[in-house]
């Protein structure tokens, strides 16, 4: 089968780290990381990284927390490609791995993990129960997850505004809420079930982040993109910020836990 075309390309890649970080393709650089991560004892550990993109996050975890090893996983092959480059520039690839592979199942035996992580990935997963079942499946007992994910503030019909939003990234949202995610880790199985909005946060960081786009970033994306490819954008952003405003748009840090045998 052939693969899908990658939405993550080189281009978009090259786009987003200018904005965001070398190898971050999702916002907050390693200080928003640390923020999901600090509350746990990940030292020593087995970890795994869901939506690993090109590999920034993963690396940074490997260097600061020090998981005996960390596997990061993506279904796009660009951005794996990318991150097991930079992995071996950082001389990591002894504890640092990457997979690809298609979505579905993922392709780890069960109980492989003591902590599951991801940042900003499961937006791009429609069945939340399959995706919780999964980490569940591939975490020991007593593992935990500790992630963070694009979420919508409520269950009913999306705004106008949302759905404007939507089609302006032109990405495979599957977006719900937290109610949604809570039932479908409980679902799964897990206990200490719980979700930490996080809009306060990023709708200050957007509109940070769109004012970068429109002045002193706006030159340098041009010339690593195109002009086009910035102004759709900067479209994006802008259709962003009125979602992040109204609350409707609420990233969101999951924390949960397998029980214990």
């Amino acid at each position: 089968m052939t693969e899908a075309e990658p939405e993550y390309d080189d281009i978009h890649m090259r786009f987003l780290e200018l904005l965001w970080g070398d190898g971050y393709l999702s916002p907050g650089g390693p200080a928003e990381v640390d923020r999901v991560l600090e509350p746990f004892a990940i030292a020593g550990k087995d970890m795994l990284d869901i939506g690993c993109g090109s590999g920034g996050i993963t690396l940074h975890i490997a260097k600061k927390f020090s998981p005996r090893s960390i596997t990061g996983f993506d279904v796009e092959t660009p951005v794996i490609r990318e991150a097991t480059r930079r992995a071996a520039e950082a001389g990591l690839s002894d504890r640092v791995h990457f997979v690809q592979a298609p979505p579905g199942r993922l392709p780890f035996d069960d109980g492989s993990f003591d902590v599951v992580f991801s940042k900003d990935a499961m937006v791009h997963i429609p069945d939340k129960d399959a995706i919780f079942a999964e980490i569940f499946r591939v975490l020991r007992p007593g593992g935990i997850l500790a992630a963070s994910d694009w979420l919508v503030g409520h269950d009913g019909e999306l705004s106008q505004d949302m759905k404007d939003y939507i089609e302006a990234e032109g990405l495979s949202f599957g977006m719900a809420s937290p109610k949604r995610y809570q039932q479908a880790m409980i679902g799964a199985g897990f206990t200490d079930v719980k979700t930490i909005s996080r809009n306060a946060w990023y709708r200050e960081e957007a509109r940070r982040e769109l004012n970068r786009l429109k002045t002193d970033l706006y030159d340098e994306a041009v010339k690593i993109t195109s002009a086009a490819f910035v102004e759709k954008n900067l479209r994006t952003w802008t259709a962003m910020q009125k979602v992040l405003d109204s609350g409707e748009h609420c990233p969101t840090h999951l924390n949960a836990t397998k029980p214990p045998i």
